[in-house]
Parts: C-alpha cells; structure tokens; sequence
C-alpha cells in the first residue's frame, strides 16, 4: 500500500507536462473514458473539467475530471470550475441525473494537489473542495438530483470526496481501487470522511480503514458500504446509455436507478465470490478498531500485541509508519464524527486542516514523499506517548464540548 500510494503522490505533485493527452489539447482524438454520443457544452476538450450534454436532452449532465496523466488529481483551479456549474445544475429543473468519471482507466480521482498545499501553506484549498463536497452531498436532499459516480480505477482522498457523500450512487468496477491513506502524509481522513467512516456497517471497517491507509478493491467496496453497486468496466459505456434512457423518466429518482440497475447487472452474479468479501477475513483484528471497544490508538495497539496474529503483526507494522499525531487526530475525528449531522463534519473537518497547516507532520510527510522524496519522514513527536490530550484538543477547538464529552475521563483519547 505503501509503495503504491508514494507513486500516485508523486503524480499528484502537479508538473505541468501532466496536464492533458497532447491529443486531445489538439482535438486530434477524444480521451479514453468519453461516451461517443456526448457533446462537450460548457469546456473545451482541453480543460481539466469536462462538462457534456446529450443532444437536446437536458435532462442528464455528464462531467469528466480531465486530467489522465495526473490520474485525474483534484486541484483548485477544477474545484473552481465545478462548485459554480454543479450549482447552475442544481438549480436546473430540468436535470435530473449527474454522472461523474475520470478520463482513462487508471483512475476515477487518485486525490487532491498535495505539494500545491504543501507550497502554499494556505487553507484555502480545504475550505472550497469541502463547500464542493458538500454540495454534491445534498444536491439529492436539496435539490432531487442523483449523483452517480464511476469509480473505475484508483479513488483516494480527494476524489472519495466527490463521491462517497450521502444520498449519491457511486459504481464500482473490477479496477477500483479505494484508500484513505492521509495518515501516511501526516493528515488526516477529510472530505468527509468523518461522517461516512465511522457508518460503515462492519464493526470497526471505517477506524481500520482511516488508520491504515488499507484498500478495498473491486466488489469489496460495495461488500464494504463505500461503493452502492458492482457493474464491469467494459460495460459502463452501456451503463452510460441506460442512466441517460432512466433520466427521461419524470418519476426518476435514487432508488429508482438503484434498483433498475440491479436488474441489469444482477449484484449476486459479482458479490458472492471470496473477492467481494476478502477483507471480511480479517474481521477479527478490524473489530479490534471498534472505537466503542477501544477508546484510544493505545488500547488498539495493545490489542493487536494480544491477538499475535499474522495481520495483527502485519497492521502493527504499518501503524508503525503512520505519523503518531495523525493516529490520535484520526482516531478523534471519527469518535466525534459519528456523533455529528453532515455539515457539522464539515465544519470541524476545516477547523482540523487549518490546525494541520501550523503543525509539523503534514509538511514532513509531503517533504518526505514529494518533495525530498528520502521516504523517510521525521514524525514529531515522534511516538504516541509524547503527544497529550491537550496536543489534539487543539484540532477540535470548533466542536469542543463535543470533544470533551467523547474524551471525559480519558487522557489517551
């Protein structure tokens, strides 16, 4: 997971020359991942966000992140262009269903500009993707639109953020490839994540998940919660054609096309095998992660020492590479998160980002995997036992009586 996530970093860092297939900047071809009958309306081709129309049919927007190269990573400049058009369709009576993909088939959206952040040392950033993410969570409940994202490839970080939100569709392939890996870098699980991880049915699943850095792949993210259904990759573009027949019909809505779609890519036909729940065989140590059980990063150690089994060692190892003041900030995060609405996650999230931006592991973490490129980050401190209560208090400062009730009598919280 480790090597993996510290190559599509360096992707993500942002060189210019990975910006656009040279061919599309010429109009020669269109990039892989297009529906043929789309027409590009709102951008030209060589943007970094596509928007289409079909035809004359309003009834169904169809919006492509455009930047294959950088495995469709999420910078400001896309954030900028998406809110204000996302808008326009919410207000638009006439569109009912929103499709969003990545061009290519390496990744839907492999995250945010990671070393742009680290450069500026600006907030800025979070507080437009989150008024992004959240709007896309509600556009269902505000606005009757269904929002349906094709996770074809890697999803982490930031494009989670524009597709695991409440009340969306989001289709899973055989390429998916799904993590949170923040703690690697010294962050933490935003876009909100405090809100959809601490739900995920399986106990302990979302905690795992947001320490670790650990992937689902394939049909182990519908098995998981984080993804709604299973269809191939070789049939989303007939996938495409059926959402575009299903939003003509003036009674669509979610479960409508939920259902519609089970139909036609029966789930029992991919989520039976072992793949779809192969992460359920570690289901013992991933209990360990019960916050309800565990109320510290401490108590979850000691609890993987205990077990000494094969993946307890092996989770114990990759813990061990984690920035400690993420562990205790993520392990919070979630704690208070399941105990809050949608927007109140959003608004602790921003106040978390600004806090990180004065610390120091966020930036060591960066400087080790992009910028210096050593792999070897100097965490400060440097282990759990040098970092107290008051050290993570500050990270909650906008939900402190929250915080407080989650954490009363606990030091190690």
């Amino acid at each position: 997971m480790k090597k993996q996530f510290l190559k599509v970093a360096e992707i993500l860092s942002g060189n210019s020359k990975q910006q656009a297939f040279k061919k599309i900047i010429n109009g020669k071809t269109t990039p892989q991942g297009f529906h043929s009958n789309l027409n590009v309306s709102t951008s030209h081709q060589s943007s970094e966000v596509i928007f289409h129309e079909t035809g004359s049919d309003p009834s169904i927007q169809f919006v492509t992140l455009n930047r294959p190269k950088a495995y469709n990573a999420l910078n400001l400049g896309m954030v900028r262009e998406m809110t204000p058009k996302y808008e326009q369709i919410s207000n638009n009576e006439e569109n009912k269903v929103i499709v969003l993909k990545g061009a290519g088939d390496k990744a839907f959206c492999a995250g945010g500009d990671i070393k742009a952040i680290y450069e500026t040392k600006d907030p800025k950033f979070f507080a437009e993707e989150y008024q992004l993410n959240y709007l896309i969570g509600t556009l269902y409940e505000k606005h009757q639109k269904v929002h349906v994202s094709l996770l074809n490839g890697i999803t982490m970080g930031g494009g989670v953020g524009l597709s695991v939100q409440p009340n969306t569709i989001r289709i899973a392939t055989e390429k998916t490839e799904f993590a949170m890996p923040e703690t690697l870098i010294g962050f933490f699980c935003d876009v909100g994540g405090s809100y959809f991880l601490p739900r995920l049915e399986m106990t302990g699943l979302g905690m795992y998940l947001a320490l670790t850095g650990s992937r689902l792949k394939a049909e182990e993210c519908v098995s998981a919660g984080v993804a709604t259904l299973f269809v191939p990759s070789d049939h989303l573009h007939d996938l495409e054609k059926f959402l575009i027949q299903l939003s003509k019909d003036s009674s669509v809505n979610k479960e409508m096309i939920i259902e519609e779609i089970k139909k036609k890519y029966p789930q029992n036909k991919y989520l039976t095998g072992e793949r779809a729940n192969h992460f359920a065989k570690n289901e013992k140590e991933i209990s360990l992660f019960d916050p309800k059980e565990n109320t510290s990063v401490h108590n979850i150690l000691e609890a993987l020492h205990k077990l000494n089994t094969k993946h307890a060692e092996h989770t114990l190892a990759t813990l061990a590479k984690m920035s400690p003041t993420s562990l205790r900030v993520v392990h919070r995060q979630l704690r208070i998160g399941a105990v809050l609405g949608y927007k109140e996650c959003f608004d602790m999230e921003y106040g978390m980002a600004k806090q990180m931006m004065l610390g120091h592991d966020f930036f060591e973490g960066v400087r080790a995997a992009l910028v210096d490129k050593d792999k070897n980050p100097k965490w400060n401190p440097a282990s759990i036992d040098q970092i107290s209560k008051k050290d993570i208090d500050k990270y909650f400062e906008s939900v402190s009586i929250t915080s407080e009730k989650i954490c009363a009598g606990n030091e190690l919280a």
